[in-house]
């Protein structure tokens, strides 16, 4: 093992040395110039060949004198410059218009660059405020219509709560008969209360423990959370495990045949050892 790294080092080495050499020769040539350019150089020039283009301007007619003369006076006076016919002449330079020219190669691909970044812009603008926008009065923090009163009357009169998953929330039946009771605990303020004089109760679904989803058990009549055991009556009041209370609930208002829940308002549940509807087990327990 030791042999081959130290084979494979070498081997660097020398690749590494080899290269170095190359690049240095490959610079040293750099700037020489070859043998065939040192000899161009030290022969002797040719001699110029005799001219046979050059006219006298003796020779030149009339016509031609004539000819020269008006190209001149054109040239000073800023005119076009006369040109023979069959010959192309030099042509003056005029701007060329804006409208008739359009829209340049260097324009088109600004522009879309600038409309590129507008919408890349405005499209994360518009995503910011959405998340950033407080939540609508049709869902869950604000006030939802969570039912009719013949839909919520229908499931408590099968023995289980009305759920509505928007809202988070069971509403319950309250005894009448025990709204006096109610009213001595300081913990239901007058929005609760209302509610109980009107037969219900709006409670929070999550676990004043730990924040679990605490189902209903059917068998005992008690809300009974999974998580650590924590158990509530039906209407919220705790009757048992960790809970430091009971349920969390919502104020509520009947209007139209049609209930609705403020969520954005959660008003704490009672403290342990309130109990005024007096209701004990009913069947087995599920926790």
């Amino acid at each position: 093992m030791t042999a081959a790294i130290v084979v494979g080092v070498a081997v660097l080495l020398l690749g590494g040395g080899f290269f170095v050499f190359a690049n240095a020769q490959r610079r040293a040539a750099t700037g020489r110039l070859s043998r065939e350019t040192r000899r161009a150089d030290t022969a002797p020039p040719p001699s110029p060949a005799p001219s046979t283009t050059a006219v006298d301007e003796e020779e030149l007619d009339d016509e031609a004198r004539a000819r020269a003369e008006g190209a001149r006076r054109a040239i000073g006076s800023g005119s076009a410059v006369p040109v023979p016919a069959g010959e192309r002449g030099v042509e003056r330079w005029v701007p060329v218009d804006e409208e008739e020219l359009g829209v340049t190669r260097r324009q088109f691909f600004n522009r879309s660059l600038l409309a590129g970044l507008g919408l890349g812009i405005g499209g994360f603008g518009a995503a910011a405020l959405g998340f950033l926008w407080p939540v609508g009065a049709g869902g869950f923090g604000g006030k939802v219509v969570v039912g009719t009163l013949s839909d919520i009357n229908d499931a408590i009169a099968t023995k289980v709560p009305f759920y509505n998953a928007g809202a988070k929330t069971y509403v319950v039946p309250y005894p009448k008969t025990d709204v006096a009771k109610a009213k001595k605990v300081s913990a239901y303020p007058p929005t609760i209360i209302s509610g109980m004089e009107q037969g219900y109760v709006a409670l929070y679904q999550r676990c004043v423990h730990l924040g679990c989803r605490v189902p209903f058990c059917e068998t005992s009549q008690w809300f009974e959370c999974p998580c650590h055991g924590s158990k509530y009556n039906r209407v919220g009041e705790k009757r048992g495990g960790p809970a430091p209370r009971g349920l969390d609930r919502f104020p509520l208002t009947i209007s139209g045949g049609q209930m609705t829940v403020d969520t954005g308002t959660i008003v704490q549940g009672p403290p342990i050892g309130t109990d005024t509807t007096g209701q004990t087990p009913e069947g087995a327990p599920c926790v």
